[in-house]
């Protein structure tokens, strides 16, 4: 019973990390590089499925997909790892993989999530995995940002930038 109770309790917290989050951040400037940075925009679904794996008491794990539309097309399937407590206090980690099209190119990368709650305050960073672009989108750098409107509506402003082509 006390694993099933830090299991929900773990699960609203993500859930209260994902609807909370209006966050901004900026490019990361890891590497010099000349190429202008782009921003992607557009709404997206998300379905979040707790996982009964019983990985770890108090640790919990969900299954998400995601349908993005807008400048982003296509569908991401990932997974989640999320610790809360009673005090509106939380931590989520996950990482996704979009498979789709970025404003006419095709390809996929992989994202990296990093969720913090402290006493109902969020903070939230979501950046492209290092050298997981292919097809089009190979070499990708970026981050994104999850906006919720009070209505529960999920839309992102994820900001890139691609390699020059040849």
């Amino acid at each position: 019973m006390k694993g099933k109770i830090a299991s929900i309790a773990a699960a609203l917290i993500a859930n209260l990390c994902l609807s909370m989050i209006t966050v901004t951040t900026t490019m990361a400037q890891t590497t010099p590089s000349k190429e202008a940075s782009m921003t992607a925009r557009g709404p997206f679904d998300v379905t979040v499925i707790p996982q009964d794996d019983k990985l770890n008491d108090g640790i919990s794990r969900m299954a998400s997909t995601k349908q993005y539309h807008g400048d982003l097309e296509g569908t991401s399937k990932g997974q989640m790892l999320a610790v809360g407590s009673a005090k509106s206090s939380g931590v989520y980690v996950a990482v996704e993989t979009f498979t789709g099209t970025l404003q006419g190119k095709a390809g996929s990368f992989s994202l990296h999530h990093t969720g913090i709650m402290t006493k109902g305050v969020p903070s939230l960073s979501i950046s492209v995995v290092p050298d997981s672009g292919t097809g089009q989108l190979t070499g990708i750098t970026g981050k994104m940002n999850i906006i919720i409107a009070p209505d529960g509506k999920h839309s992102y402003e994820f900001e890139y930038v691609l390699p020059k082509g040849d």
